[in-house]
């Protein structure tokens, strides 16, 4: 076959082959795009959620409060995962870079306690109405979304795993910029962009569990899963999302909403409601005037990963 012949089929399948990539991308694009925002929440999923995190907390009625062999498996796989993200090491380590151990500071969504020694002037607020036996600073009972203080109360903040779960994630973004003064900071590390599946235990369970459709989305999670699945499906929809914020103005937070297992606690983030992205965090602070601490510029925010995003507030 002559050589120009072989060139233009070779040209014309690498068009082929680059028109599939695209409208594959453009699909899973649209698929996972970050469609949704807040709503207000009905009183039922604020009631369900107390409920929740109420009896996850909750010590049997046969020990007293605040025994140490009490440990229900949501406190234990929350332990174990703090543990492994050296979770203690970074709050401190924020604390300190920030000097921020002397000065008046809150974690949002504060569970079981755990970090309240790493800063002396520390509040915690959680929903989670059996948790106070936890603390032996200040505790406040109360939603993320309308919290009981004046603005600029703290200078410093952070919430570890607690935005995902958080039915008006914007909603506490608003607040928690509020209570932090000019000037202040915030650590946020939510559970970044929670698939779906968590909820079912589709990565828990054995096959034998599942229906034909059950099945093909556990067989479907390592591709799912896989770093160039996520950037196939992340990086476009992230530029979309930063172009439209290039206009001006501070932008509204997208995301994807999820619908959580107050059931059964197949794992971590099977109670998730929110699947967020660390990008359109940051998009919404930048756009606010707020400066992120942790961004690696306007580029490569693009293209960054999970971890704490660490955020300067310009009020």
């Amino acid at each position: 076959m002559p050589a120009p012949r072989i060139l233009r089929r070779l040209k014309r399948a690498l068009i082929a082959l680059a028109a599939l990539l695209a409208v594959t991308v453009a699909t899973l694009v649209a698929l996972t795009f970050p469609y949704d925002v807040d709503v207000p929440a009905s009183a039922k999923d604020l009631a369900d959620a107390r409920q929740y995190y109420a009896e996850a907390y909750k010590a049997p009625a046969t020990e007293e409060p605040g025994t140490s062999a009490y440990e229900t498996r949501y406190i234990q796989l929350a332990k174990e995962a703090a543990g492994l993200a050296h979770i203690q090491e970074q709050v401190q380590d924020f604390v300190n870079r920030f000097s921020l151990r002397k000065r008046p500071v809150l974690e949002m969504g504060s569970g079981r306690g755990y970090l309240q020694d790493v800063a002396e002037d520390y509040t915690g607020l959680d929903i989670s109405s059996s948790v106070s036996r936890f603390y032996h600073k200040k505790f406040v009972l109360a939603s993320a979304t309308a919290m009981p203080f004046p603005d600029s109360r703290f200078d410093g903040a952070w919430s570890i795993w607690v935005l995902e779960h958080i039915p008006r994630p914007e909603h506490a973004l608003r607040e928690i910029r509020r209570v932090v003064r000019d000037g202040g900071v915030i650590l946020l590390y939510p559970a970044w962009n929670c698939p779906s599946w968590n909820a079912g235990g589709y990565g828990e369970r054995p096959y034998s569990d599942f229906s034909l459709a059950g099945k093909v989305i556990k067989a479907s999670i390592p591709v799912r899963s896989s770093l160039l699945f996520r950037a196939m499906c992340r990086i476009p929809a992230r530029s979309l999302r930063a172009l439209a914020a290039s206009f001006g103005g501070p932008t509204t937070l997208h995301y994807r909403r999820l619908t959580p297992n107050y059931q059964t606690y197949w794992g971590t983030d099977a109670d998730a409601v929110s699947s967020i992205d660390k990008h359109e965090v940051a998009l919404w602070f930048h756009s606010r005037g707020d400066e992120c601490s942790s961004c690696p510029g306007p580029v490569g925010t693009i293209f960054m990963k999970g971890g704490a995003l660490i955020i300067r507030v310009h009020k």
